[in-house]
């Protein structure tokens, strides 16, 4: 990642640190919604009628780096030229209008104005921006949002808005519930029930942002009765291997951190130099990558060590037969991601109520009511069921679901069991975004 400007640095790593929390919530729904089955298949090729117009935002040049967040317009743009080779929905092919919001909420703003008003598109789909500031006016126009990733509180704030991983906040234009959000420990027992783990370490910057979601890791360990140990390092000048080697006097079993992806490949190196070895090393779904081998090359040992956990199916797993379609659409992507395949995976998501629509006419309306009526939609088995069924009252526990993956070294990220079968029921630990 390359190291944002001084005034940026807690915008930046509050937001990707945020998005590991949203990210690691899963799916709160009984078992019958596992149960469900919305495959469909693709229209045939017709004649080619008048476009259906689609936006898609992305900081795509923001303060994080280059390519950080692109991986979901990647995959949604998959979809739609493999659906538009295949003739379209109902013989309407989908113009993409694509928008690079720079990272920075004037240029949400000024994507959200350009798309909506002046490209009048039918609805946004896989949005994955740093600073969702014109969030607000998507939600005033009415215009579906489907399948955004939640980097920021949007998706659990406004109508209209549609995460990819589902929300049961009331979304009357606060945050959550009285401005709180909640989030579950279903990682934490994971671990700690499947792999027997008892001591987990919490590594952070000394940064604000860094420091703040630390504390919320720190507050799962010990609702799931850990022995936590925490290590900061400072942010300018990081002396990973002082970490490391405490890490291994401690014996840590598991490793979680508040550090962005180029900190990481430095404490991996560090604790491989010094002998650490621990269960796993535990990273989220912005980092389950296909480039693991080359960001931890100097890290065999802790490389292999490594887990993702998330709420969709391995990008890796090819034989379930909608990842195996993800995966020959993609083919020619230099790497694979799986925030890719949840774009694929919003992409189809926006098909699928567009279909619906088309003998009443594909608006916007059409489009929000099939997506808001949504009860345990899983695009063909990618996603964990997702519902947006609002809860007047926060949750106090709630049964999840994970997506759990390992790196193996020449065999990539290798499935942890059946995602809609890890399942536990956890606490849900309020924050306030």
């Amino acid at each position: 990642m390359a190291r944002p400007l001084p005034s940026r640095v807690a915008e930046v790593l509050a937001a990707a640190l945020l998005l590991a929390l949203t990210a690691a919530c899963g799916s709160r729904l009984p078992e019958s919604d596992f149960e469900h089955d919305d495959r469909r298949s693709p229209a045939p090729a017709r004649t080619t009628g008048e476009p259906i117009r689609v936006g898609i935002v992305t900081s795509a040049t923001s303060p994080v780096g280059g390519g950080a967040f692109t991986g979901p317009r990647d995959g949604a743009k998959a979809w739609f030229d493999r659906l538009n080779a295949r003739g379209g929905i109902d013989g309407r092919p989908v113009e993409v209008r694509l928008c690079d919001d720079g990272g920075s909420g004037v240029g949400n703003n000024e994507c959200v104005h350009q798309l909506i008003d002046e490209d009048e598109v039918v609805a946004l789909v896989a949005t994955t921006a740093l600073d969702y500031a014109g969030a607000s006016r998507v939600s005033r126009a009415g215009v579906p949002d489907i399948g955004g990733q939640p980097i920021g509180a949007a998706y659990d704030t406004y109508p209209h808005l549609y995460s990819v991983y589902g929300s049961s906040a009331p979304r009357n234009g606060t945050p959550g519930w009285d401005g709180k959000l909640y989030g579950g420990t279903e990682v934490y027992r994971y671990f700690k029930r499947e792999h027997g783990a008892r001591t987990a370490a919490v590594v952070s910057y000394n940064q604000s942002a860094s420091a703040a979601y630390a504390r919320l890791v720190e507050r799962g360990l010990k609702a799931e009765g850990y022995e936590v140990v925490t290590e900061q390092v400072d942010f300018a000048l990081p002396n990973f291997r002082a970490v490391a080697a405490d890490l291994k006097e401690q014996g840590a079993d598991l490793v979680f951190d508040a550090i962005d992806g180029h900190g990481n490949a430095r404490l991996c190196q560090a604790m491989d130099d010094v002998g650490a070895r621990v269960t796993a090393k535990v990273t989220n779904v912005q980092n389950w990558t296909s480039t693991v081998a080359e960001q931890y090359q100097d890290a065999p040992h802790c490389r292999n060590a490594l887990w993702a956990t998330g709420s969709s199916r391995n990008f890796e797993d090819t034989g379930h037969r909608a990842v195996r379609e993800f995966r020959d659409a993609t083919e020619g992507l230099k790497t694979h991601s799986q925030w890719q395949l949840e774009g694929w995976a919003a992409a189809r998501w926006f098909t699928d109520a567009a279909q619906s629509c088309t003998r009443t006419g594909v608006t916007r309306a059409c489009v929000d009511g099939y997506v808001n009526r949504a009860a345990g939609y899983t695009a063909g088995g990618l996603l964990l069921p997702v519902s947006f069924e609002p809860s007047p009252e926060p949750p106090r526990s709630s049964r999840t679901c994970l997506s759990v993956a390992r790196w193996r070294d020449g065999e990539g990220w290798v499935t942890q069991g059946d995602m809609n079968r890890t399942c536990f029921r956890v606490p849900q630990l309020a924050y306030e975004p």
